[in-house]
């Protein structure tokens, strides 16, 4: 699998590696200014991974082609979800994380992390992965095929500390399908630690310092 992405690794010899899906529309750059922001320079060096999206039509935006992790019929979570996508998106993550196994990062010294778009794949692939990782990060997100994911979710991660985070006026993701994603991971036995912020659809700066806060716990 051919793999398009970028990386920013803090210092020499990373000790662990966080891989940041984005949002739909945006690319791997989208998130990459943010590393300083996460890891100081004399705390112990992490790689971030930024993979690009596949470029794909979009439903929601009149079938117009640009990068995302699978198609979006409607904002309304009655409305059909592209499972071809998704696996398909899942499969590349499972691939980036092999590649780490492969450079010498150990899965339980891996954090999958995303916002929007990429949150919800985070979450959907961290629950399902068969192997320990350190942390799973869903930034503005939601659950996707959720009703399968009682079935689907596998053992390994049940104990992996989650991060959730939302925005208190989120235009585009409503609110409550975080709270939704939390309160199902909560009734599935995982330990969510859950943060909403005044804000749309974006990220601030108390959120950043908290993702670096739990980025230092986990890794």
């Amino acid at each position: 699998m051919s793999l398009d992405l970028i990386e920013v690794e803090t210092g020499p010899s990373p000790v662990g590696t966080i891989i940041w899906m984005h949002g739909l529309g945006a690319d791997g750059h989208d998130f990459e200014p943010i590393v300083p922001e996460l890891v100081r320079p004399d705390e112990r060096a992490l790689r971030f991974v930024f993979p690009h999206a596949p470029v794909r039509p979009v439903t929601l935006n009149a079938g117009y082609a640009m990068r995302a992790w699978y198609d979006i019929i409607g904002l309304d979570r009655r409305s059909a979800q592209d499972e071809v996508g998704i696996r398909a998106s899942h499969s590349i993550v499972e691939a980036l994380i092999r590649r780490e196994n492969e450079r010498g990062i150990a899965t339980d010294r891996i954090a999958v992390a995303g916002f929007s778009q990429g949150g919800a794949m985070a979450v959907y692939s961290g629950t399902r992965y068969p192997e320990k990782l350190a942390g799973i990060l869903g930034l503005s997100c939601y659950m996707l095929l959720d009703t399968r994911f009682t079935a689907e979710r596998v053992p390994a991660n049940q104990a992996t500390p989650i991060f959730l985070a939302h925005g208190t006026q989120d235009p585009v993701v409503n609110p409550l399908l975080g709270e939704q994603t939390r309160v199902l991971l909560e009734a599935e036995g995982y330990s969510v630690e859950w943060h909403a912020y005044p804000m749309q659809h974006s990220v601030c700066p108390q959120e950043f310092a908290d993702i670096a806060a739990w980025l230092r716990r986990i890794l």
